[in-house]
């Protein structure tokens, strides 16, 4: 793809981060699952998520490497060519120094957008606020030098899961989006994030604020939309809920 149209379709990608009217995505995984969902006219962009990229390769989510996280990014972006849509890459949190190196085979495959974590998973420590504003610099800066400058990083920050409070949540992600990242994406966990704190996050970040959704007694996709946040994604849970159906499916047949 030149790089005019793929950076139209990075604009365009961006353009649908707006709050009160909000991206849903559900999360891919693999080409099949790709397929499938860009296939559908309500999907008008899509986004892996690493956990179920990660069990999908063999691997888990804190051993997948960045060859293998690019390998599949590449096969998801050929197999749902057809469809034009926007693709957007759980990147993990940048794998040190390939951070560039695997983003520009990421661009080059047509992805317009990356997940970039605030968690060292090497450490096992946040980064500091100055290293991850620095690395969000440095993947919009690797996107500008290959004609796509409006490149839309997706923050996480993970300072809740880190026993940390919405007061550093809120420093951070201001820093984030003052870097360049389109959107924030606080992440609970199984602590989850409170309605309350939603509310706050996004007069915070002035409704740019990405959230997972919880099928299980969580806020509606309505409730966030009136809220005001501007992405709302679900994770692994297509993948977990294909597995179970295939399990159930394979033992009934193998009863037979």
């Amino acid at each position: 793809m030149a790089n005019a149209s793929l950076n139209a379709l990075a604009k365009r990608f961006k353009a649908l981060h707006t709050p009160h009217h909000p991206l849903v995505f559900a999360n891919i995984y693999d080409a099949v699952s790709a397929r499938a969902v860009a296939s559908l006219p309500n999907a008008k962009a899509l986004a892996t998520a690493s956990y179920a990229v990660a069990e999908a390769a063999g691997l888990q989510d804190d051993t997948l490497t960045r060859a293998a996280n690019v390998i599949s990014a590449k096969n998801i972006a050929s197999a749902i060519k057809e469809f034009g849509k926007p693709l957007s890459v759980d990147y993990q949190d940048g794998y040190g120094d390939e951070l560039e190196s695997g983003l520009t085979e990421l661009i080059r495959a047509g992805v317009v957008g990356i997940n970039l974590e605030d968690y060292n998973g090497n450490t096992k420590t946040l980064y500091s606020i100055s290293d991850a504003t620095d690395r969000i610099k440095r993947a919009l800066s690797t996107a500008n030098a290959l004609g796509v400058p409006d490149f839309v990083v997706n923050a996480r920050c993970d300072t809740l899961i880190q026993g940390g409070g919405l007061e550093e949540v809120i420093e951070r992600g201001r820093a984030y989006l003052a870097a360049g990242a389109t959107t924030v994406f606080v992440w609970g966990a199984s602590r989850g994030v409170s309605r309350s704190e939603v509310v706050e996050l996004v007069k915070a970040f002035d409704g740019r604020l990405n959230v997972l959704l919880n099928l299980s007694g969580g806020l509606t996709v309505k409730e966030l939309a009136d809220i005001g946040v501007a992405r709302i994604s679900i994770g692994p849970t297509l993948q977990i809920g294909a597995m179970t159906k295939l399990k159930k499916d394979a033992e009934a047949i193998l009863a037979m």
